[in-house]
This record gives C-alpha cells, structure tokens and sequence, in this order.
C-alpha cells in the first residue's frame, strides 16, 4: 500500500508540475496522464525512480506492444525521496527498448497459440472422465474465474450443459490462456544508461516539455 500510495503521490506532482490532465478513466484506458497540445490529448506514461532503472510492468505482453505504441515517456528520477531532474522519451525514443523485450517474449507467445490445438478429446476423457454432457461444474474447474457466470451461461450448447466438442473448446481456451500468462515478462527494467541522450528536465518543466512534444509531432507530420 505504501508504495502505491508513493507512486500515486509522485504522479500527481508530475502532472501538477508538467500541465498534464488526469485520465479519470485511467483504470480502463491504461492512459497515466495526457499533455493537451492545441486541442490534441497526446497520451503520457509516467513512471519514477530512486535507483538507476525504471520499473514498468508486472507481466508484460503484446497488449502492452499495442498500448505503448504511441505513448510518451515522462519518469521522474528521485534522490532521497526528492525528485533531482525528469526525463522525457517520445515514442520513438523508447521503441527500441519496447521492441528488445518483445523480441525476447514472443517466441513464447507464439508458442502459446500453437499449444491449444494440440490438447485433443484424448486429453479431455483424461482430465474430465467421458461423458456425453458436461455440467457447469466440470466447466469451472477447468476455466475457474476466467469467464464470468453469465460467459459460462451463454457458452452452453446443449440443454444445461456443454457437449464434448464445445467442453473441449474450453479446455483448449484454458491452455492458451495458461501458456500466454506463463509467457509474460514479470517487470522487465529499463537501465539507466538507457536514458542517456534524451531530453533531461530541471528547469521551466512545463513549456520544455510542450516545446519538446510539439517538435516531435510536427516531424511526425513533415514524415507522413
């Protein structure tokens, strides 16, 4: 708790100091704060430190390829509990980090949709014994709290139930989605040697930062 608490509290004096707007949403969205350029909600990741790394994510995976696609970097360094200097990285910036650990995961995840198809009737009989009609219980102890009741409700196929082929389709849904979790890359660091050469803030936070994100988006328009 307290180190969310810290985190929140960091946040918070990112987005006081730099002009950026709170996601109320940011639950869903997965959007930390947005920096308003002429009516543009150009979207911000904010992160801090107190050692030479930055921390991100528990399990990283593809949905976070998709999600930090076209976000900007602002994390905030921290000196006994005082924040020394930011750092800002555009999109393009902190690709070629975003792209070393995906290459490092992928292998796995592509493995993970290869894996599925592969569990057969064969593995089914193993698991849950024969029968020409399963019930909702024998669908819960495979997918546990992966569906939702209502899920497991409208997956039925047959009056009550599941017939073979569709409590396979179950079994096989569990698989990948054990595979996939196993695939993910439990808080990959960003080094700190990592920043170096980027766009280093301690002074005027504010108008440095627009300065340097509406730059970024005018090349990005010269380029299109």
């Amino acid at each position: 708790m307290a180190t969310t608490f810290q985190d929140d509290e960091r946040e918070n004096e990112a987005i006081k100091l730099f002009g950026l707007v709170r996601d109320d949403d940011a639950g869903r969205s997965g959007t930390d704060a947005y920096l308003d350029i002429n009516g543009m909600l150009v979207p911000f990741e904010l992160k801090s430190a107190s050692r030479g790394s930055v921390t991100t994510v528990r399990d990283f995976g593809p949905d976070h390829i998709a999600k930090w696609k076209e976000k900007h970097w602002l994390i905030g360094f921290y000196n006994n509990g005082v924040v020394s200097h930011y750092v800002y990285g555009n999109p393009q910036e902190m690709d070629s980090w975003i792209q070393e650990k995906w290459r490092y995961v992928k292998p796995d995840f592509d493995l993970a949709e290869m894996v599925p198809p592969l569990v057969t009737m064969k593995q089914l009989v193993t698991i849950l014994g024969h029968k020409t009609a399963y019930s909702l219980r024998d669908a819960q102890n495979i997918q546990k709290m992966q569906y939702k009741k209502e899920e497991y409700l409208a997956m039925m196929d047959i009056p009550d139930g599941y017939s073979q082929q569709r409590m396979l389709e179950i079994l096989q849904d569990r698989a990948g989605y054990l595979m996939r979790r196993g695939s993910t890359l439990n808080n990959p660091h960003i080094p700190g040697a990592y920043f170096d050469g980027l766009c280093r803030i301690t002074s005027d936070h504010a108008a440095t930062l627009r300065s340097k994100v509406s730059s970024y988006l005018n090349e990005c328009i010269k380029k299109s």
